[in-house]
């Protein structure tokens, strides 16, 4: 018996692509015969996946899992198949984030929406990776859905650090981290506010670190960039990274005080569970996946209060027992997430599609 993953883009570090590698590897330990299959993939993962386009055609006896995150051929491809069929939602941004920015990114968007909801009567089981996403399934018409979180390779963050990026940002400034793809549903134009604020209010020794791929969106980046000066925010004060390797974002975790986010859509959030594995104290925006991934855990915040959110992001860095009350909570929800049983639970989900 076949259980196969379709995934559009294979990529190294993602949670999507973390997630796929762990399944395959979990069922072919249980002796199913398991592939990756991609249309796109990063070099180096040749040996771990192979091109859709040499996709044997499945039975009606073997099980076809779908990651989607995007539109692309997959989808309409799963739908024909004899198989049984499985999709992992893992949430689309809706597109009048994008609509100021990009026009192709708002079409990708609305398109990706509409896919996902072709699929609502075409698969046996639809999986979601929070319950925020599970919902939106149920909304799209799917009737067999579960959440199912996503695998986190808790190892990984154990490798080593760079010790010269952890100096280097360790210079008595309040560093203030946010982790993701700078694209604008994550209201990095809020965290500059908030920058602001804290410099011209509290004390000037702060700092706003932004780590994430400043490519996925350039014209929203560059309008950042212009903010930010606008704001007279030196490069001192306010750092765009880009994508660094993990032995630089890991230091970069440990030289900050708090992880903000005030992003306003969310499908799952890994860098708030990456936030707790490094005890670095989470304030976020309450909306979406986010009270679901932090669970109870962290400060979430009802209101976009730009002087509120400094005066909060200052107690959380300087106030020795606040954090480490936000702390404790944190490495409880962590315990939680290490505990549940991912490969057992999806194992008796596919066995029930028999």
């Amino acid at each position: 018996m076949r259980i196969d993953q379709l995934v559009p883009a294979f990529h190294w570090g993602d949670a999507i692509g973390d997630t796929s590698r762990h399944l395959k590897e979990f069922f072919l330990s249980k002796g199913f015969h398991s592939q990756i299959y991609c249309l796109t993939r990063d070099e180096g993962l040749e040996k771990e996946s192979v091109l859709f386009d040499f996709f044997p055609r499945p039975s009606s006896e073997d099980i076809t899992l779908l990651h989607f995150a995007l539109p692309s051929s997959l989808t309409q491809s799963l739908a024909r198949l004899p198989s049984k069929k499985v999709v992992v939602y893992h949430n689309i941004t809706p597109h009048p984030f994008f609509e100021r920015f990009s026009e192709e990114m708002a079409r990708i968007s609305q398109a990706g929406r509409q896919e996902i909801q072709s699929l609502s009567s075409k698969v046996d089981l639809a999986l979601a990776d929070s319950e925020y996403n599970c919902q939106e399934l149920k909304q799209m018409g799917f009737k067999n859905t579960e959440v199912f979180p996503l695998f986190i390779d808790f190892e990984r963050y154990k490798k080593s650090f760079s010790s010269f990026m952890l100096d280097l940002f360790s210079d008595g400034r309040t560093n203030i981290l946010f982790v993701g793809r700078i694209v604008p549903n994550k209201k990095i134009e809020d965290l500059i506010k908030v920058t602001f604020y804290y410099k011209k209010y509290i004390s000037p020794m702060v700092r706003l670190i932004i780590v994430g791929k400043v490519n996925s969106l350039p014209r929203y980046h560059q309008s950042l960039v212009r903010m930010a000066d606008e704001f007279f925010l030196k490069p001192e004060e306010i750092c765009f990274t880009g994508h660094v390797p993990d032995e630089e974002m890991f230091a970069l975790y440990k030289a900050s005080h708090v992880f903000l986010s005030l992003s306003e859509h969310e499908g799952f959030g890994l860098p708030f569970v990456e936030s707790m594995i490094f005890d670095l104290p989470i304030l976020a925006y309450d909306c979406t996946a986010v009270p679901d991934t932090l669970g109870g855990c962290g400060v979430l915040i009802q209101e976009k209060k730009v002087d509120r959110i400094g005066e909060l992001v200052d107690r959380a860095a300087k106030d020795e027992k606040l954090r480490q009350k936000i702390i404790q909570g944190q490495n409880q929800r962590v315990k939680k997430l290490k505990e549940f049983p991912r490969e057992e639970f999806i194992l008796n989900r596919l066995k029930e599609l028999k």
